[in-house]
């Protein structure tokens, strides 16, 4: 009874809705009247789309959606039982054709057609053997190979096989017992079948796809007839029982929830997810038995349509004498013994939500949604109002919990608006953390929800935040490295810049918050070399300045062959091949010593030892260093060694010329100047170098070392000797004598060079002015002999020419000039001398008026005559020689006799002088040139 009461009262707890709207059903074609339904209806069903209905005249009546009815006979006296199946057009009824006990199971097919009746396709007597017993009930497997017939006796007839045909199908009792049978009900589960058996007394199940069909007593209370169903698939297609008492349901091996419905059941339906019972008044007196089903007029009877998942009553209403309740065309329809027929239409799911929204049932309306398959943005609606109900309530925690749920649908300003205005930081939190596990936190949600923890001083739950696996991190790390470094949270934030390697993060917040100068020199290093190289560029300034040392170990390895450092075990897990080394340029990071020369010298000195072709910058910054090095050292033997280090540099052809150059002179390195200034041949820089620093010495010596390379160098070194009052005949003496002897300058130019200085006297250009003038009375010898020589060997030359004009030539020669043979006639003569076979003249001579042996030397002369008469216009580059020569009288003698004043002097002849004798002499000349060896 305790445990009776404590169903009944969790019963009472069940709210009550009007979620079915009642109509009675009218006949569209008698002007609006009530539909009338056949008298003496004994059996129903539904499906396929028409209601079935049965009489005790023995005819089935289909009713169509539009109230259309239509009969045929299928019994000679009744029909007690309907059953259509849902998958086929398949009806199977039980009636009697004649009196007595003598029940008929026919199988009919309504889409195919008899005489105008629906096709029956089997007829077989239902009672098994020959004992007499009426049929209780009647279920058929939607797979059309089994078939259950309960009795009133307690047995049940199994039909396996096909049972809309005799001979593929057998029958066999599968039940026996003294109870009624009160239901049955088929059960497919994959590929198992069970049968649920009720009786008044007890509840069974059978398992059909065994061979032996073992059984299993579920209950031992059953249920009136028609008080048993099976529920859908849904819900795990459970057998129903509905006791006066209780409502059971029931698994193949096992019961399962029970539901305190109190009242004596009539009938009980499940569709779609409701379970239907219909009561009898309690008001009403207790008439019913089994196997009469017949109530007095006056009886009430109340229908209640239950949602057993959401604990509520769709719907409750009293009738008077309801014959079935059927489920077609998506509504419940109600069969009345007066004739009438009603029809309850389902609420749509929205105005059904309403409702409980009025009533604020907001957790029902959120079951209800589920169970009606209400999409997400339904359910989001329903649970943003639910939020809404209960902020208002000022239940906070409860309305953030269904805020959380509508995540991806509601917009999170709505929410995080609320709370801020609220200051319930911890509810906000909440939020906002169930946004980031979502994957839809933007930045603003990540700093907002920083700063509730770091407000909170929540340090568990930031760790826990920020130190979750990588595969679930939900917010964007960057943001929440920069508000945590901007609350101050440094340690959190270098966690978490390292854990995913936003590496300008790290090292930003190691070096300007932390300090921590050396750590933020072991993680470049551990960098692969890209990042390496960009990160020190930027802070390379910096950690110079703090860790000078271990800064320069890192560069030099970074600008020769850089790999990352790892740890032993790091080092064991990636070593799977040698690496690409890469290399820096060192020159970039020249800057990064700018305060640092000691380190820079070394850095620079390991590049050039290491990498001897390094950058022309790295070898100019070391060379600034070494000469400051010598610049400012004092003692001697140190300042010789820098020295040779500094012209080591210079002599490596490594440095850029001009900025050496200029470093020398900045740090007057005399060494390095004169060095440079030999390897670009500025001879002229070097004398006046040694000139500046009045090393009288040093600029003959460079006279003589470059004088050749620079002729000028002899000059400007007599004009510098000229120009000082000091004594330095000694000089100019060693520059005269060079002058003398390669004829560098006039005597006149040397004289009135010299005549500046005081000091000089005229025993200084003695010995030049007297080896001047004998060489010059040597060459005035030389000349005249070689007059008179020209001179008497033209006038042996005119007379031969005029002896060949005037005078016979005898030919006297007896041998060939070519093959020295005696000659035979034909022969050839010559002018010259010269006597040749005809043959031999024909074979070698490249001209018939040529002399074959002359012709050599003759074609010498007359090349030469032809190279004077083409140069005979050069005049620009007679004028720019004559200008550049030291000595312009052989220039212009050299022209003279190439005749390039020849015109000059016909041009001025007299009117009335005698042109044709010169012509004469030159026409003899060439003919002499061409017929006469030239006599040398």
């Amino acid at each position: 009874m305790l445990h009776s009461a404590k169903k009944m009262a969790a019963f009472l707890q069940w709210r009550r809705f009007v979620f079915f709207d009642k109509e009675t059903v009218k006949d569209a074609g008698d002007n609006g009247k009530n539909f009338v339904l056949p008298v003496g209806i004994s059996a129903c069903d539904s499906g396929r789309g028409h209601i079935v209905l049965g009489d005790m005249d023995g005819q089935i009546w289909f009713l169509t959606r539009s109230l259309q009815l239509s009969s045929f006979q299928a019994y000679k006296l009744r029909v007690t039982h309907l059953y259509q199946l849902k998958q086929h057009s398949i009806l199977v009824t039980v009636g009697q054709d004649e009196q007595g006990i003598n029940p008929l199971v026919k199988v009919w097919n309504p889409d195919k057609r008899d005489s105008g009746n629906p096709l029956c396709t089997r007829i077989f007597p239902a009672i098994p053997g020959n004992k007499p017993t009426e049929v209780s009930c009647l279920s058929v497997h939607e797979n059309l190979n089994f078939m259950a017939i309960g009795f009133t006796d307690g047995s049940v007839v199994l039909t396996k096989g096909d049972i809309t045909r005799d001979r593929h199908s057998k029958t066999l009792t599968l039940h026996e017992g003294t109870c009624p049978i009160t239901g049955l009900a088929f059960r497919q589960q994959s590929k198992v079948t069970h049968l649920f058996v009720a009786t008044l007394e007890k509840v069974h199940c059978y398992t059909l796809s065994v061979k032996e069909y073992p059984k299993l007593e579920l209950d031992t209370h059953g249920c009136a007839l028609r008080c048993s169903a099976l529920t859908d698939p849904s819900q795990d297609s459970q057998f129903i029982v509905a006791g006066d008492e209780c409502v059971y349901l029931y698994q193949p091996d096992e019961r399962g929830p029970c539901f305190a419905f109190d009242g004596h059941k009539l009938l009980a339906h499940w569709h779609r997810g409701y379970l239907l019972l219909l009561t009898r008044d309690t008001k009403s007196p207790n008439k019913s038995e089994f196997g009469s089903r017949e109530t007095s007029p006056s009886e009430k009877q109340i229908l209640t349509i239950y949602d057993l998942d959401n604990k509520f009553i769709a719907y409750s209403a009293s009738f008077d004498d309801i014959i079935d309740v059927l489920a077609e065309w998506g509504s419940f329809y109600i069969l009345t013994r007066d004739g009438k027929m009603f029809v309850l239409q389902e609420k749509d799911t929205q105005t059904k939500l309403e409702m409980l929204f009025k009533k604020n049932l907001f957790v029902m309306a959120i079951n209800l949604a589920k169970s009606q398959h209400l999409d997400s943005d339904g359910l989001s609606e329903i649970f943003r109002q639910y939020g809404d109900h209960l902020y208002v309530k000022g239940d906070h925690d409860g309305a953030i919990q269904q805020y959380i749920r509508t995540i991806r649908k509601l917009e999170p300003s709505y929410v995080i608006r609320k709370f801020l205005d609220a200051q319930r930081i911890h509810n906000l939190t909440a939020y906002l953390q169930a946004l980031h596990r979502q994957s839809l936190a933007n930045a603003d949600h990540t700093t907002l929800l920083l700063n509730c923890y770091t407000k909170l001083k929540d340090s568990s739950k930031l760790e826990e935040f920020i130190k979750s696996s990588e595969s679930e991190v939900h917010f964007d790390v960057e943001i929440a490295i920069k508000v945590l470094r901007q609350a101050g949270y440094h340690s959190h934030a270098v966690f978490l810049a390292e854990r995913h390697q936003h590496h300008k993060w790290y090292l930003k917040i190691q070096l300007e918050d932390l300090k921590n100068y050396q750590e933020a020199l072991r993680y470049i290093g551990r960098l692969p070399f890209d990042q390496a190289e960009s990160n020190m560029k930027r802070y390379g300034k910096t950690l110079m300045h703090h860790v000078p040392d271990g800064t320069t170990l890192l560069l030099k390895g970074l600008c020769t062959d850089y790999q990352p450092s790892r740890d032993a075990m790091e080092r064991d897990s990636l070593d799977r091949g040698p690496a690409v080394a890469k290399k820096a340029n060192s020159e970039e990071f020249i800057s990064v010593f700018a305060n640092n020369p000691r380190e820079l010298r070394a850095f620079l000195e390991h590049m050039i030892e290491v990498e001897p072709f390094s950058s022309q910058g790295v070898y100019d910054t070391l060379l600034e260093l070494r000469l400051q090095d010598w610049a400012h050292e004092q003692d001697s033997e140190r300042k010789k060694v820098l020295q040779g280090a500094a012209l080591s540099l210079l002599r490596s052809d490594n440095t850029v010329f001009d900025k050496a150059l200029v470093l020398c002179q900045m740090h007057n390195f005399k060494e390095g100047v004169l060095y440079l200034y030999e390897k670009g041949k500025l001879y002229q820089q070097i004398m006046h170098y040694h000139m500046q620093n009045e090393e009288y010495g040093k600029v003959v010596e460079a006279c003589k070392r470059y004088g050749d390379q620079e002729v000028c160098l002899w000059e400007q070194a007599l004009g510098y000797f000229a120009r000082k009052e000091e004594d330095c005949k000694a000089y100019i003496s060693q520059v005269l004598e060079h002058i003398d002897q390669n004829n560098l300058m006039p005597p006149l130019l040397v004289v009135q060079t010299l005549a500046h200085n005081s000091t000089a006297t005229l025993s200084v250009i003695k010995d030049y002015l007297i080896n001047k003038l004998q060489r010059e009375s040597q060459q005035i010898e030389d000349d005249e002999r070689k007059i008179r020589q020209y001179r008497e060997e033209t006038a042996h030359l005119r007379a031969e020419i005029q002896e060949l004009r005037s005078s016979a030539k005898i030919f006297q020669k007896t041998k060939c000039s070519m093959c020295n043979s005696p000659l035979e006639l034909p022969s050839v003569h010559f002018l010259c001398s010269h006597s040749f076979h005809q043959h031999c003249f024909e074979s070698y001579a490249e001209s018939e008026a040529e002399c074959p042996t002359c012709t050599p030397e003759n074609r010498k002369v007359m090349d030469m005559l032809r190279a004077q008469d083409q140069k005979r216009d050069l005049h620009d580059h007679f004028t720019r020689q004559l200008r550049c020569s030291n000595d312009g009288f052989s220039v212009v003698a050299d022209y003279f006799g190439r005749g390039v004043f020849n015109k000059l002097t016909l041009v001025t002849d007299p009117p009335g002088s005698k042109v044709g004798v010169g012509s004469l002499e030159a026409d003899l000349q060439r003919d002499l040139l061409i017929h006469t060896k030239r006599n040398t």
